[in-house]
């Protein structure tokens, strides 16, 4: 089993090194054929898929600081890709929610997502990618809940 946890820790720490570089998002955002920052993207697509969501709970989501993540999402604002609004149980968060001109913009880079990632599961069966499928989502959320676990334990 250690060798195999190893053996994932490595997989992972591989895929986050390349999910990391700019050269992905770039040739994403380049085969979509849109206009936006490289920085905007991992944003957008977040509020795209879980959206609305706090600009606190954005900012921890893509890794990244409350001022950082509260300064892009204006960008985004002024593109006309997101809104924001308090958040109607509590006036003191600002929400982010996706606009119709960002749907189409995440849906153009959901094709070349799929596109590109077909490309790389070419030779997977569909078995094999339906399962991969699973146990990244298994594994993604007992992360989540680590994370969520950990930030409420009280510290001593």
């Amino acid at each position: 089993m250690k060798r195999d946890l190893n053996k994932l820790r490595e997989a992972l720490l591989d895929l986050n090194g390349v999910l990391n570089r700019p050269q992905p998002d770039a040739a994403l955002i380049a085969a979509a054929g849109v206009n936006l920052e490289r920085a905007l993207f991992p944003l957008l697509t977040r509020v795209a898929m879980r959206g609305p969501l706090a600009i606190g709970e954005l900012a921890e989501l893509s890794g990244r600081d409350y001022s950082t993540v509260s300064r892009q999402v204006g960008k985004l604002e002024e593109l006309g890709l997101v809104s924001r609004r308090a958040q109607a149980d509590d006036a003191r968060v600002t929400s982010v929610a996706i606009t119709k001109k960002g749907e189409e913009m995440t849906a153009a880079l959901d094709r070349a997502r799929e596109k590109i990632m077909s490309s790389f599961l070419a030779d997977w069966s569909k078995d094999e990618v339906a399962e991969l499928a699973r146990l990244l989502r298994k594994l993604a959320d007992e992360a989540l809940e680590f994370v969520r676990t950990e930030k409420s334990r009280p510290r001593s």
